[in-house]
């Protein structure tokens, strides 16, 4: 099992060992297997920007060279006209940015989950991640059958009524479509009791997208902190989601300094894509 230590050693081996080189010749015995290409897609949940508008979002997420968002409705409300939307688009695409999924979006009664998928189609999307109530759940998945979107429900922690844990969310769909899934926020799911290793390996067949940070303990009312400085083991959680051979995107949402958030953003992507590559 990988831990932070080993992480940090082969952090460190890599440092030290690209700065020794071309002294070392042919001491170092085993190549690299890492062809360039990161194992694991990195993103970024939209509510990392919930302070900014579209156009400083993507120059952030330029300036951290993430290229993957889940479109949050501050930026695109759910109402927005199609031409609107097209143009929101357009401006992603200019920038070399891609709408992978639009969410978190709350449904609390049958029209918001109409109005949910209808934004997704327009979208061009083929995910939402969603809350909807326990007595629409069969109704989201009518919807789901209907779209051929995917519907990826997020848990929120301790203080959530309805999905505090994966497992709350697994229960509610384990026998319905399997277009039905999680969307698994591995901070939230530590402070619920579950850990985020676990979460990954149990749910595998329906884990569709992941919303990663890290928090500062195991408590319940434990508070966001960079990527790497808290409690969530994060060498064993990419160990899972190799395991089970996760294709989805890894969003990062940053939710400390969210006035002011690139210096804390950026070191968190650093540090995580740090943990893929030296597991690749």
């Amino acid at each position: 099992m990988s831990s932070r230590r080993s992480f940090l050693g082969k952090a460190a081996l890599s440092i030290a060992g690209t700065a020794t080189l071309p002294m070392l010749g042919n001491a170092l015995s085993k190549p690299s297997a890492f062809d360039g290409t990161p194992s694991l897609q990195t993103g970024i949940a939209g509510f990392t920007f919930v302070k900014f508008d579209i156009d400083k979002a993507i120059a952030m997420m330029k300036r951290v060279g993430v290229t993957n968002l889940s479109v949050k409705e501050f930026h695109l409300p759910l109402n927005s006209s199609q031409e609107t939307i097209n143009a929101f688009l357009a401006k992603l695409k200019d920038n070399g940015i891609n709408p992978y999924a639009v969410g978190v979006i709350y449904m609390r009664t049958k029209e918001a989950v109409d109005q949910a998928f209808e934004y997704a189609k327009k979208v061009g999307v083929n995910m939402i991640v969603g809350v909807p109530t326990y007595d629409l759940v069969e109704y989201s998945e009518q919807k789901v059958k209907e779209y051929d979107i995917k519907l990826a429900i997020h848990n929120h922690g301790p203080e959530d009524k309805l999905y505090p844990s994966p497992k709350d969310i697994w229960d509610r769909i384990k026998n319905l479509d399997a277009r039905m899934g999680l969307c698994i926020d591995i901070g939230h799911s530590l402070r619920a009791g579950t850990l985020p290793e676990k979460a990954i390996r149990e749910y595998k067949d329906r884990l569709f997208d992941l919303h990663i940070k890290d928090v500062n303990s195991t408590a319940k009312d434990a508070k966001a902190i960079e990527i790497g400085r808290g409690a969530i083991n994060f060498p064993a959680v990419v160990e899972a989601l190799k395991k089970v051979k996760f294709q989805g995107v890894c969003s990062i949402e940053f939710e400390k300094d969210m006035t002011d958030p690139l210096a804390g953003l950026a070191e968190s992507i650093g540090y995580f894509r740090g943990v893929v590559r030296a597991e690749d």
